[in-house]
């Protein structure tokens, strides 16, 4: 590589809130939101909740002269929502499905539905490979009480495993969508913390846009003011991050996103605002390379949101083990019910009444037996999460051989000493 290579990279990202029949003005906010990404020629459009087939062909036909490669991640059953513009040849493709992803019970929420995703598309720019991934994790529908903290928190972990298992041989990995957690949340924490990722809204020298960077914003009028108030000024879910591995050197010069109001019409193009970054990528010393020179003060807090994500891990499946083991006991009392009325029915006493309770019966344990299983699913997940934590932890124990108390230092600089020979 020379010495003197430099690269600039422009990224959009955006929650589009495209959901059929649901969402306001979405075809006039998908045609403006075209209309947007010609006129400003990104070198990459990473969108999430784009749910329908229609939407996506549109964006792909009304969007192929100046983003000749896109792609759509089908998974679920109404689609991940996944999808990415590209100016430039897309090289590989491939996606993970999150191995949980909310309960299908829960139908107003409708996120296990969608078949949640990471996306990794491997662009090669100038000899440079760059791993970019879109995703969008579970949604948080009550903070105070949030059932689905340790389904995100497990869907953190898979897609930090998923970069990290992914990027070996990239120079640079992007991270874009939509995390539905706040900055200081254990699932942002645990992702950053383990994958080495920055956050383009601490790293950039020119920041543009909304109060603190938050990307739902009380000034939207599609955004739930109600959903709202506990946050004045709004939050920040969605992000654009990046590092660069051996020989590369990544920042941040500009980061933007819009304020609750369109650009040119002055409505919003979702419920969420865009972020539009604009990296620079260029040669780096291997002296020079950051992700090699982090001491341990700077890695010291990954030890301990490991633990902390392995002991949330821990309580979302004694949860889940509770409902299963409740299921099971409905099972046993629809079954004890269903002999008791083949008894009634056959003795003739009480035929016609048996007759009738026999069908809600059946579907008794047969809703019993699906909520079982599904629950039975969910432990099985979050203890894979568990164990691979635990099995980072071990080998950090191992690696400083200094019993309960370990330091990550030397765990981190295997990991990092092993890629660049990979290299």
């Amino acid at each position: 590589m020379k010495p003197n290579f430099s690269l600039r990279l422009r990224i959009f990202n955006l929650n589009c809130w495209g959901i059929p029949y649901l969402s306001k003005h979405r075809a006039d906010r998908m045609r403006r939101l075209g209309d947007f990404l010609n006129l400003e020629s990104f070198d990459l459009a990473l969108l999430e909740e784009v749910w329908s087939e229609q939407d996506f062909q549109y964006l792909r036909q009304k969007l192929s002269p100046t983003y000749p490669a896109a792609h759509h991640f089908r998974s679920g059953i109404i689609g991940s929502g996944l999808c990415v513009f590209s100016k430039h040849p897309i090289q590989e493709l491939t996606q993970h499905i999150y191995t949980l992803n909310g309960y299908p019970y829960m139908i107003h929420h409708g996120d296990w539905f969608s078949g949640k995703a990471v996306g990794l598309l491997v662009l090669h720019l100038s000899g440079m490979v760059l791993n970019a991934y879109v995703t969008h994790l579970h949604a948080e529908y009550n903070r105070r009480k949030d059932i689905y903290l340790a389904h995100r928190v497990a869907q953190a972990w898979e897609l930090a495993q998923f970069i990290h298992h992914t990027s070996k041989k990239a120079d640079v990995v992007l991270l874009c969508g939509d995390l539905n957690m706040h900055p200081e949340d254990l699932g942002c924490c645990l992702l950053k913390e383990w994958t080495g990722l920055h956050d383009a809204y601490l790293e950039t020298r020119d920041f543009k846009g909304s109060e603190e960077g938050n990307t739902m914003v009380p000034k939207n009028c599609y955004v739930s003011q109600q959903e709202l108030k506990p946050f004045p000024f709004g939050v920040r879910i969605d992000y654009v991050l990046y590092k660069a591995v051996s020989g590369f050197y990544i920042s941040c010069k500009s980061l933007e996103t819009t304020t609750g109001f369109d650009p040119h019409s002055g409505t919003p193009l979702s419920d969420h605002e865009a972020l539009m970054a604009t990296l620079f990528v260029r040669h780096s010393p291997p002296q020079q390379n950051p992700s090699s020179t982090h001491g341990p003060a700077e890695r010291s807090p990954l030890m301990s949101v490991l633990k902390e994500a392995w002991t949330e891990l821990g309580l979302g499946m004694a949860q889940a083990r509770w409902w299963a083991t409740f299921a099971s006991y409905v099972i046993g009392l629809g079954l004890l019910l269903l002999a008791l009325l083949c008894v009634l029915a056959a003795g003739g006493g009480a035929g016609e009444a048996a007759i009738l309770l026999w069908t809600p019966s059946v579907g008794l344990v047969l809703w019993a037996g699906a909520f079982y299983l599904f629950h039975v699913q969910e432990v099985n997940g979050l203890y894979r999460a568990q164990a691979e934590l635990q099995h980072v932890l071990g080998r950090a124990r191992e690696a400083q051989d200094l019993g309960p108390e370990p330091q990550p230092a030397l765990l981190l600089g295997q990991q990092e000493g092993d890629r660049t020979k990979e290299q």
